[in-house]
């Protein structure tokens, strides 16, 4: 009867890999999503009081676009497979060391493009909506301003988690192409990895 007890196992997890954690990238990081998040509030929140309220509402969804491509970009980067990219590499097609460079540093990628762009979008596009609830408010005779509030706050929310489910999908099915094109408009601007 004891034996059909199975014993307690102790299970042990190695970490997947051995490099060091990157305490400058760190620093770096949040240097730059701090002055980013900074300049950009300032410019939208300025910006957009200043607009027609289409130009401010599709700025808005600009924003919100942009978080959703980021967030593909960095999903594609984590579960793309790089041997691919060393085939082309091989064959000497164009673009194909700065995906391996990619893949490479995934981290690094995936953390500036969900973390810092993603995140600077969402903050941004939170400050841009509540610009546009003060321009409808302003221009309709609505008293109720908490109701459109919470409607376009809601429509933006729901916006930027859907398009990013649905990105996140995207950026898995098709990782490599995705991560090959990002490399292709990389290079196109001359950003090279250090």
């Amino acid at each position: 009867m004891k034996d059909d007890i199975p014993r307690k196992q102790k299970v042990k997890f190695k970490p997947a890999s051995s490099k060091k954690t990157d305490v400058s990238w760190i620093v770096k990081t949040i240097i730059i999503t701090f002055t980013m998040s900074g300049v950009f509030n300032i410019l939208s929140s300025g910006i957009m009081n200043m607009l027609n309220i289409w130009i401010a509402v599709l700025i808005l969804l600009l924003i919100i676009l942009c978080g959703i491509l980021f967030d593909i970009i960095g999903m594609a980067v984590t579960t793309a497979d790089e041997a691919p990219f060393h085939s082309m590499a091989a064959k000497k097609v164009k673009h194909a060391n700065t995906a391996i460079n990619l893949v490479k540093s995934k981290d690094k990628v995936s953390n500036f493009c969900n973390d810092v762009v993603g995140d600077i979008c969402g903050i941004v596009s939170g400050s841009a909506s509540a610009a546009v609830v003060a321009y409808i408010v302003q221009l309709t005779p609505i008293s109720n301003s908490f109701v459109i509030s919470l409607l376009i706050t809601a429509s933006v929310a729901a916006v930027t988690v859907g398009g990013k489910a649905m990105g996140k999908t995207i950026a898995i099915k098709y990782s490599n192409f995705i991560v090959y094109n990002a490399a292709r408009i990389i290079s196109v601007f001359g950003i090279r990895k250090k």
